[in-house]
């Protein structure tokens, strides 16, 4: 069996040498034009060059826009950290509403209002939900389902238990919400 490989073996050796002396002669017999040839290599070439050109560009292109997403959403991780203070401040308004203390409130108020237009003008905005809205699960997240209190609110939103907020164009946090069943 090993003689039939080595006799194949060298049978299809001798055949691509031929085939190679063939394609040599055929070359050689056919005398091209230096110049013809030279000016097929330059196409080439030219080709080359602008294939590279475009690549290039992009790239260039693509790295733009990659570095202006990453300076919109690079203090994400600061905003998320801050989201639970903003957070304990409506619950502070809301007990210190139900205490009747007006000093105190418009005190943790102004305070409130100075940080969420600080983190508003670094393009962090809160996403409107309210009490009736359709869910949608690509923009709220669902914590549970209660039965709905009445019939038109079926499917739509009964509570909010927080809010979400937008980082430039990305959700950073999504609603979370109670359904009506």
């Amino acid at each position: 069996m090993r003689k039939k490989n080595k006799k194949e073996k060298e049978v299809l050796e001798e055949e691509v040498l031929t085939k190679d002396k063939e394609t040599a002669k055929k070359k050689a017999t056919k005398k091209e034009d230096p110049l013809v040839t030279i000016q097929t290599e330059l196409e080439k070439e030219k080709d080359r060059n602008l294939r590279l050109f475009a690549e290039f560009e992009n790239y260039k292109k693509r790295t733009g826009r990659e570095r202006i997403e990453l300076f919109k959403t690079a203090s994400a991780d600061v905003m998320i950290s801050v989201l639970p203070v903003l957070d304990d401040f409506d619950r502070a308004l809301l007990e210190i509403e139900k205490s009747g203390d007006e000093n105190l409130l418009k005190g943790i108020a102004l305070i409130s209002t100075k940080l969420r237009e600080t983190l508003k003008s670094k393009g962090l905005e809160e996403i409107e939900t309210k009490q009736g809205d359709v869910f949608n699960a690509d923009e709220h997240e669902a914590v549970t389902q209660i039965p709905a209190p009445s019939d038109d609110l079926k499917g739509k939103i009964v509570d909010i238990i927080e809010k979400g907020y937008v980082l430039g164009e990305k959700i950073i946090r999504f609603p979370k919400v109670v359904i009506g069943q």
